[in-house]
Protein backbone atom coordinates (compact mmCIF):
# COMPACT_ATOMS: atom_id res chain seq x y z
CA UNK A 1 0.00 0.00 0.00
CA UNK A 2 1.40 3.39 -0.71
CA UNK A 3 1.43 6.21 1.62
CA UNK A 4 -1.62 7.95 -0.27
CA UNK A 5 -3.58 5.04 0.19
CA UNK A 6 -2.58 4.55 3.78
CA UNK A 7 -3.84 8.25 4.10
CA UNK A 8 -7.21 8.18 2.08
CA UNK A 9 -8.18 4.79 3.97
CA UNK A 10 -7.24 6.62 7.51
CA UNK A 11 -9.39 9.59 6.13
CA UNK A 12 -12.31 7.22 5.35
CA UNK A 13 -12.10 5.51 8.56
CA UNK A 14 -12.32 8.70 10.55
CA UNK A 15 -15.54 10.10 7.91
CA UNK A 16 -17.37 6.81 7.65
CA UNK A 17 -19.61 6.07 10.99
CA UNK A 18 -20.63 9.83 10.88
CA UNK A 19 -21.50 9.26 7.08
CA UNK A 20 -23.11 6.15 7.98
CA UNK A 21 -25.64 7.13 10.47
CA UNK A 22 -26.43 10.60 7.58
CA UNK A 23 -27.32 6.95 5.56
CA UNK A 24 -29.61 5.63 7.21
CA UNK A 25 -31.21 8.95 8.47
CA UNK A 26 -31.98 9.76 5.05
CA UNK A 27 -33.31 6.39 3.98
CA UNK A 28 -35.65 6.46 6.24
CA UNK A 29 -36.65 9.78 6.41
CA UNK A 30 -37.28 8.86 2.46
CA UNK A 31 -39.22 5.55 2.97
CA UNK A 32 -41.43 7.62 5.42
CA UNK A 33 -41.91 10.17 2.17
CA UNK A 34 -42.30 7.33 0.02
CA UNK A 35 -39.24 8.86 -2.34
CA UNK A 36 -37.52 5.61 -2.81
CA UNK A 37 -36.84 2.88 -5.47
CA UNK A 38 -36.05 -0.40 -4.28
CA UNK A 39 -34.57 -2.90 -6.52
CA UNK A 40 -31.64 -3.43 -9.38
CA UNK A 41 -34.49 -3.26 -12.29
CA UNK A 42 -36.67 -1.19 -10.88
CA UNK A 43 -33.79 1.49 -10.43
CA UNK A 44 -32.70 0.96 -13.94
CA UNK A 45 -36.31 1.55 -14.94
CA UNK A 46 -36.58 5.00 -12.76
CA UNK A 47 -33.34 6.12 -14.39
CA UNK A 48 -34.54 5.28 -18.29
CA UNK A 49 -37.51 7.17 -17.45
CA UNK A 50 -36.97 10.18 -15.45
CA UNK A 51 -33.27 10.37 -14.84
CA UNK A 52 -33.71 14.21 -13.44
CA UNK A 53 -35.70 13.08 -10.08
CA UNK A 54 -32.53 10.21 -8.83
CA UNK A 55 -30.64 12.45 -6.14
CA UNK A 56 -29.05 9.68 -4.72
CA UNK A 57 -27.81 6.10 -5.30
CA UNK A 58 -27.01 2.67 -2.85
CA UNK A 59 -25.51 -0.08 -4.16
CA UNK A 60 -25.33 -3.07 -1.45
CA UNK A 61 -23.77 -6.31 -1.69
CA UNK A 62 -22.56 -8.57 0.95
CA UNK A 63 -20.57 -11.95 0.59
CA UNK A 64 -23.05 -14.09 -1.20
CA UNK A 65 -23.48 -12.08 -3.87
CA UNK A 66 -19.96 -10.82 -4.39
CA UNK A 67 -18.95 -13.77 -7.22
CA UNK A 68 -22.41 -13.04 -9.20
CA UNK A 69 -21.00 -11.75 -12.34
CA UNK A 70 -24.19 -10.42 -13.76
CA UNK A 71 -25.09 -8.16 -10.43
CA UNK A 72 -21.42 -6.75 -10.79
CA UNK A 73 -22.34 -5.80 -14.69
CA UNK A 74 -25.36 -4.00 -13.24
CA UNK A 75 -23.97 -2.04 -10.66
CA UNK A 76 -20.89 -1.30 -13.03
CA UNK A 77 -23.93 -0.08 -16.14
CA UNK A 78 -25.58 1.56 -13.04
CA UNK A 79 -22.38 3.58 -11.66
CA UNK A 80 -21.69 4.82 -15.15
CA UNK A 81 -24.95 6.15 -15.59
CA UNK A 82 -25.14 7.84 -12.10
CA UNK A 83 -21.46 9.35 -13.31
CA UNK A 84 -22.78 10.48 -16.74
CA UNK A 85 -25.89 12.30 -14.71
CA UNK A 86 -24.11 13.29 -12.09
CA UNK A 87 -26.02 11.15 -9.24
CA UNK A 88 -23.87 10.92 -6.09
CA UNK A 89 -23.43 7.12 -5.46
CA UNK A 90 -22.18 4.92 -2.46
CA UNK A 91 -21.80 1.27 -1.46
CA UNK A 92 -22.60 -0.30 1.27
CA UNK A 93 -21.81 -4.16 1.82
CA UNK A 94 -24.66 -5.08 3.90
CA UNK A 95 -27.19 -5.61 2.25
CA UNK A 96 -29.38 -7.03 4.95
CA UNK A 97 -28.78 -3.59 6.79
CA UNK A 98 -29.74 -2.00 4.43
CA UNK A 99 -33.22 -4.25 3.61
CA UNK A 100 -33.94 -3.93 7.14
CA UNK A 101 -33.72 0.08 6.57
CA UNK A 102 -36.04 0.20 3.74
CA UNK A 103 -37.83 -2.04 3.57
CA UNK A 104 -41.00 -3.56 5.90
CA UNK A 105 -41.47 -5.46 8.51
CA UNK A 106 -44.07 -7.68 7.41
CA UNK A 107 -42.37 -8.20 4.04
CA UNK A 108 -38.92 -9.46 2.88
CA UNK A 109 -36.64 -7.45 0.47
CA UNK A 110 -35.90 -9.88 -2.29
CA UNK A 111 -33.47 -7.44 -4.09
CA UNK A 112 -32.18 -4.43 -1.92
CA UNK A 113 -29.39 -4.20 -4.29
CA UNK A 114 -29.66 -0.82 -5.58
CA UNK A 115 -31.81 2.00 -3.66
CA UNK A 116 -32.35 5.50 -5.30
CA UNK A 117 -33.50 8.13 -3.63
CA UNK A 118 -35.69 10.53 -5.75
CA UNK A 119 -37.21 13.58 -5.93
CA UNK A 120 -38.84 16.31 -7.75
CA UNK A 121 -38.14 19.84 -6.58
CA UNK A 122 -40.13 21.56 -9.34
CA UNK A 123 -43.16 19.80 -7.19
CA UNK A 124 -41.95 21.10 -4.24
CA UNK A 125 -41.59 17.54 -3.07
CA UNK A 126 -39.57 16.11 0.25
CA UNK A 127 -36.10 17.54 0.96
CA UNK A 128 -33.69 16.46 3.49
CA UNK A 129 -30.94 18.55 4.60
CA UNK A 130 -28.85 15.58 5.19
CA UNK A 131 -29.09 14.58 1.94
CA UNK A 132 -26.56 17.67 1.26
CA UNK A 133 -24.20 16.43 3.66
CA UNK A 134 -24.15 12.97 1.80
CA UNK A 135 -23.84 14.77 -1.49
CA UNK A 136 -20.60 16.57 0.24
CA UNK A 137 -19.22 13.09 1.23
CA UNK A 138 -19.23 12.06 -2.00
CA UNK A 139 -17.39 14.96 -3.61
CA UNK A 140 -14.87 14.94 -1.45
CA UNK A 141 -14.51 11.04 -1.77
CA UNK A 142 -14.19 12.08 -5.44
CA UNK A 143 -12.08 14.23 -4.84
CA UNK A 144 -9.44 11.37 -2.80
CA UNK A 145 -10.17 9.59 -5.97
CA UNK A 146 -12.58 7.33 -4.60
CA UNK A 147 -15.42 7.41 -7.12
CA UNK A 148 -17.89 4.95 -5.33
CA UNK A 149 -17.10 5.38 -1.52
CA UNK A 150 -18.29 2.27 1.03
CA UNK A 151 -20.22 3.69 4.11
CA UNK A 152 -20.45 1.31 6.88
CA UNK A 153 -24.27 1.30 7.96
CA UNK A 154 -24.80 1.34 12.15
CA UNK A 155 -25.82 -1.95 13.53
CA UNK A 156 -29.00 -1.80 15.61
Amino acid sequence: MTLEEVLIQDNNMARAPCAGKILEDVLVSAKTNECLTIGVYESAKVMNVDPDSVAFCVLATDEEFECDIALQIHFTLIQAFCFDNDISIVRVSDMQRLSNIVGDKSVELEDAHCVLITQNPAEGSWQDPALEKLHLFCEESRSLNEWVPEITLPER
